[in-house]
């Protein structure tokens, strides 16, 4: 069953159902950003919210589908449902009650069904992304804690969990870079194509792959290093972010101490 066929079906199965008043996509095919490699999300409108009884009813619309062989009842999130068929469609639900669905927006849900008129009451459009100075804080000391571990990796030799640290390293830069492009509707990861630039495309791709080895694991923490912190700078600048001045002079002191390396670029002033 295609993704087309599996709406249908789940909207044919609950539509007559008095418990649930509203269905709507959301997620990419709300957007109208889906592919066939989207997942499916739902959001539903009830009376009483997620009880078991609308888990119920909406486990036997899904198993329509296909046979259910991933099934998580509000593991990840109070209000959440995830589900995987046989086919590999992902099936995810959101379930509100109508006094919830306030954090809806028009541009961000399609109508599958609306028996008491609830979308023409939700604000239309999704505002920007607003700056959030105190995350984005933490995210640079994350980032230059995680650069300060490295002597200890070197030291005992860890080189398999220096290569997880540059893992962390690119997920942080991966999160600056989709901060500097302000997308509305940023979905998930892998729809990363559209949520940053050419650019920033350019910059990731040319970053060294990280290897369990001393040399190659140090020489891709400086490039991380590299792309990263002046890219913080400026955003940092442009949101009011006070920087961490000592706390990243005395990891580049550290490092220069433990291992005989420098600050792979110059300070602040790269970051004009």
């Amino acid at each position: 069953m295609d993704q087309q066929q599996a709406i249908e079906t789940i909207t044919s199965a609950l539509k007559e159902k008095p418990a649930i008043r509203a269905l709507f996509l959301g997620g990419s095919h709300g957007t109208g950003f889906a592919d066939r490699f989207s997942d499916i999300d739902f959001v539903l409108a009830a009376p009483e919210g997620a009880t078991d009884e609308i888990v119920a009813l909406w486990r036997e619309a899904v198993e329509q589908t296909g046979e259910i062989v991933l099934w998580w009842d509000r593991n990840v999130r109070p209000l959440l449902i995830n589900a995987i068929t046989a086919d590999w469609l992902r099936i995810d639900l959101v379930m509100l009650k109508p006094d919830q669905m306030g954090g809806q927006r028009q541009d961000g849900l399609k109508v599958l069904f609306d028996h008491d008129g609830l979308y023409p009451t939700l604000p239309e459009v999704t505002p920007p992304p607003v700056p959030d100075p105190k995350q984005m804080r933490y995210q640079i000391e994350e980032f230059i804690r995680i650069l300060g571990l490295l002597p200890l990796a070197v030291g005992r030799q860890e080189y398999l969990n220096g290569v997880l640290g540059v893992f962390h390293l690119r997920n942080k830069l991966v999160d600056l870079m989709i901060a500097e492009t302000g997308i509305r509707h940023r979905g998930g990861l892998l729809h990363l194509n559209r949520l940053i630039t050419e650019e920033q495309k350019q910059a990731l791709t040319a970053l060294p792959a990280p290897e369990a080895t001393q040399d190659r694991m140090v020489a891709a923490h400086l490039a991380y290093a590299a792309a990263y912190l002046p890219r913080a700078r400026r955003l940092a600048r442009i949101w009011g972010v006070d920087w961490p001045e000592r706390f990243e002079e005395v990891t580049w002191a550290k490092l220069a101490e433990t291992l005989k390396i420098d600050r792979p670029y110059d300070g602040p002033d790269d970051a004009d």
